[in-house]
């Protein structure tokens, strides 16, 4: 027994040099060649989060970004393909997907506008709104709708992403990319982007693209009879008997 195990040891250790000067580097090579790979696959967020500074010009933005540090990048880019969300203002805070070597950007979404209460008529009947409310801190929320219950959202990669969760789906969440249309003081406009299901013949299957185009969501004002609210006017006009 003692012999045996004396083998079985030597074995394992003749095992181990080969691996450190032989085969063994091989094998360790493609492991680290593999993670890379796994972690390339992985997507990363470019998009470099700051404040508008007031170096901000008609072609120019300045971004004193959460790193500390101030730069000064282009927007021919971004103004002419139509990327530039939500206006600028010194001490907004933006999101902005830059190139490479950070002196240009693509797009610019200004955070501070695509806040608040957004709605539309209800895609069922149009009797009532219904909407999506984007708050700080990444938290979103359902505004007079129970099928689809809006839970977070963040900006990826110049991109609009939303967490939810839909009625009768148990607790699965959906996580869902958006590309940004329109987004001024009162408009926000987003559209889905579409996702390649199966490959057929080399030729993808895509879903359909669904367009979301909401209005700020403002208080309804108590209407009034030529100045006169209606409770006035009801005074005014009351027969005593």
């Amino acid at each position: 027994m003692k012999k045996i195990s004396f083998i079985g040891m030597m074995a394992a250790v003749a095992m181990t040099m080969s691996s450190c000067f032989g085969g063994g580097k091989g094998q360790q090579q493609v492991a680290v060649e593999e993670n890379d790979s796994v972690a390339d696959y992985i997507p990363r967020d470019q998009t470099i989060y700051g404040l508008c500074g007031n170096g901000t010009a008609m072609n120019t933005l300045q971004l004193l970004t959460d790193n500390g540090d101030t730069l000064t990048m282009s927007m021919a880019a971004a103004q002419e393909n139509g990327k530039v969300f939500g206006g600028l203002q010194a001490g907004d805070r933006l999101a902005v997907l830059a190139n490479k070597e950070k002196s240009e950007a693509v797009i610019v979404i200004n955070q501070n506008t695509l806040l608040g209460d957004w709605v539309m008529p209800n895609p069922i009947d149009g009797s009532s709104e219904v909407g999506i409310r984007i708050k700080e801190g990444g938290v979103a929320e359902s505004i007079e709708q129970s099928s689809i219950i809006y839970k977070t959202w963040k900006i990826f990669n110049g991109k609009l992403e939303i967490l939810s969760q839909r009625e009768g789906g148990g607790d699965m969440e959906e996580i869902n990319l958006y590309d940004l249309v329109m987004l001024g003081p009162d408009s926000l406009v987003y559209k889905s982007i579409p996702v390649a299901k199966d490959v057929y013949n080399g030729s993808p299957q895509k879903e359909d693209i669904e367009v979301f185009q909401y209005s700020r969501y403002k208080e309804s004002e108590p209407m009034d009879l030529h100045g006169l609210k209606l409770e006035d006017a009801s005074d005014e006009f009351r027969i005593d008997h």
